[in-house]
């Protein structure tokens, strides 16, 4: 097979010598494949842009609320379950919201639910004590006095003295009553009517407790 004709390179003025040759190619082969590797980036770059735009455009738009609801009968059944007894929960308002409810304390164990009442500050604990006497009433209330007693739908209530809600936690009223072995207190940033309405809609609660541990 005859060879090809050889190559004149005009900056040299002759043919090229088959190292020059090997060279160039060489050179041409290096610049070839950086160039694919620019063009490789380029285009991945593109596509993770691409994919970044779809996930921004179809998510979601405005406020995510990732609050829910407490479902405080659930808790209630998991916690009565746990500690072997009988959980009150309150038939209150649609419009109050449950901000928390659990059982706590170390002294003396408590359910307790917290409602806010209303759109501003006011808020209300329902309250149960384990095996609790006034005296927890008075550590709740950082030893308020009691001041006479209210009936609320059959059930006798006694109520204590605020004086100060700064120095009681913000608490403006409370009352409390017996619940078979446990006490019950009512109490928070709330009217005397709103602390009523929890009670009422605990009085058949509290009644039947008492009547189971007569």
């Amino acid at each position: 097979m005859m060879a090809g004709p050889t190559r004149v390179v005009a900056e040299l003025g002759r043919p090229e010598t088959p190292d020059e040759t090997a060279a160039r190619k060489a050179e041409s082969s290096h610049a070839y494949r950086s160039s694919q590797t620019v063009r490789n980036l380029v285009a991945a770059l593109l596509v993770t842009l691409a994919v970044v735009a779809v996930i921004v455009l179809s998510g979601p738009r405005g406020t995510i609320d990732d609050s829910s609801p407490i479902d405080v009968a659930a808790v209630a059944a998991d916690a009565s379950s746990a500690y072997g007894r009988t959980l009150v929960v309150p038939d209150v308002p649609s419009d109050w919201r449950v901000n928390s409810a659990a059982v706590a304390g170390d002294q003396t164990a408590t359910w307790t639910i917290v409602y806010a009442t209303d759109e501003t500050s006011g808020y209300l604990r329902v309250s149960q004590g384990f095996d609790a006497d006034t005296a927890w009433d008075a550590r709740l209330l950082s030893g308020a006095a009691a001041d006479g007693t209210v009936t609320i739908d059959g059930i006798d209530w006694t109520r204590y003295a605020i004086t100060g809600p700064a120095q009681t936690q913000n608490i403006s009223y409370a009352i409390g009553t017996d619940a078979g072995t446990d006490r019950i207190l009512i109490y928070g940033a709330a009217d005397a009517q709103t602390a009523a309405t929890a009670a009422t809609g605990l009085a058949d609660q509290i009644t039947a407790l008492r009547e189971e541990h007569r």
